[in-house]
C-alpha cells in the first residue's frame, strides 16, 4: 500500500481533508477497510469532526463493496481516495478496467451481485465515470446519520 495525505491539521470548515492509497493483491480488501476506519477515527480525534457510528460502518461497507468489485473485475492495482467535506465522506475508487459496472435490478432470489445495490442504498450520491485509463467510481456517505439509527447501533 502506498499513501499520501492532504490537509494535515486543516479544519474541515476551511478545506476538505483527503487521503489516498494504492492497493494490490487479495489482502487489499481488509487493508482498504482498515484504511477507511483509520481515516474516520483521525477525522474525529485529530480534526474534531463528528462521525456517527452509522457513518463509520457505512463508509467501511461501501469501501469493502467497491474494492471487492475491483478485485473481482479489474486487473492490477487500484487507487482509493477518501475525502471529507461538507458533512460527508467521498469514497472514490479508480481502477484500470474501462467496463462500467451495472447495478442489477431488484431480485430477492438472486444469490450474489447485490453489492452496488447496497452501496447506492447507503449513499447520498453515486457516480461512475470512464477515465482515459479505466474508470472512477465515487460514492458519498453522510458523516452524521439518523440519530435513532445511531442509538440502535450503540445498543447492539
Amino acid at each position: 500500500m502506498k499513501q499520501a495525505a492532504d490537509g494535515e491539521g486543516w479544519a474541515l470548515s476551511d478545506e476538505s481533508i483527503s487521503v489516498s492509497a494504492a492497493f494490490e493483491g487479495t489482502e487489499a480488501i481488509a487493508e482498504a477497510r482498515a484504511y477507511a476506519r483509520s481515516f474516520l477515527q483521525d477525522l474525529q480525534a485529530v480534526h474534531g469532526v463528528p462521525v456517527s457510528g452509522r457513518a463509520m460502518g457505512n463508509v467501511q461497507l461501501v469501501v469493502s463493496e467497491l474494492v471487492t468489485n475491483t478485485q473481482k473485475y479489474a486487473p492490477g492495482p487500484y487507487l482509493l481516495t477518501l475525502e471529507a467535506d461538507e458533512g460527508a465522506v467521498g469514497v472514490t475508487v479508480w481502477d484500470s478496467e474501462p467496463r462500467l459496472p451495472m447495478i442489477q435490478g431488484l431480485d430477492p432470489v438472486r444469490v450474489g451481485q447485490h453489492g452496488l445495490e447496497i452501496v447506492v442504498a447507503l449513499c447520498r450520491s453515486f457516480e461512475v465515470h470512464r477515465e482515459p485509463v479505466g474508470k472512477r467510481i465515487r460514492a458519498t456517505v453522510d458523516l452524521v446519520g439518523d440519530p435513532i439509527g445511531d442509538v440502535a447501533d450503540r445498543a447492539l
